[in-house]
């Protein structure tokens, strides 16, 4: 397993792991899905350090298995008063045939020195209290919960960790 960078090279395996998702009702790579160039583009635009009230510095990155993307992690260079509360640096998904089989806390874990070497040291990760595979990736990550919060979008509780760098 290895993160890849977003690119041409994994265009069909990437939109079918966006198909997946589409087929189960989510519509987060709907874009990828209607318009694969223009997704990369996004992605790109995203590295620049640009200064926006909405909006820090990120990348993305997929996570390849056996020729397969299997999961996709989004990464924050900075943070903002709301994404300290929910979003954090990181945010991640498994794509969902591929979920309880150890690919988030692999993801995770191969992130978290991405973020390292842009100088961070102490990583806000967030997950929505519901979510229990993913407070256990964050917390087989070294996540220690810090407090929790409300979602301002969805309403739920939402569990807020750091994880030190060293």
């Amino acid at each position: 397993m290895t993160l890849v960078e977003p690119s041409e090279k994994w265009e069909c395996a990437f939109l079918e792991m966006a198909a997946e998702w589409s087929a189960s009702g989510e519509t987060r790579y709907a874009a990828a899905l209607s318009d694969f160039p223009g997704y990369l583009r996004k992605v790109e635009d995203g590295r620049r350090d640009i200064q926006s009230a909405d909006r820090v510095p990120g990348t993305e990155y997929w996570l390849e298995d056996g020729g397969k993307i299997v999961a996709c992690v989004r990464l924050r260079f900075r943070l903002t008063a709301e994404l300290e509360q929910e979003g954090g640096h990181i945010g991640y998904d498994v794509r969902p045939t591929m979920r309880r089989r150890g690919y988030g806390t692999h993801l995770l874990r191969l992130a978290l020195p991405v973020l390292h070497g842009h100088g961070i040291r102490r990583v806000r990760i967030t997950c929505d209290e519901d979510n229990i595979g993913s407070a256990k990736i964050i917390e087989r990550n070294g996540g220690v919960l810090s407090g929790t919060g409300v979602s301002r979008e969805s309403g739920k509780t939402v569990r807020q960790y750091w994880i030190e760098l060293s």
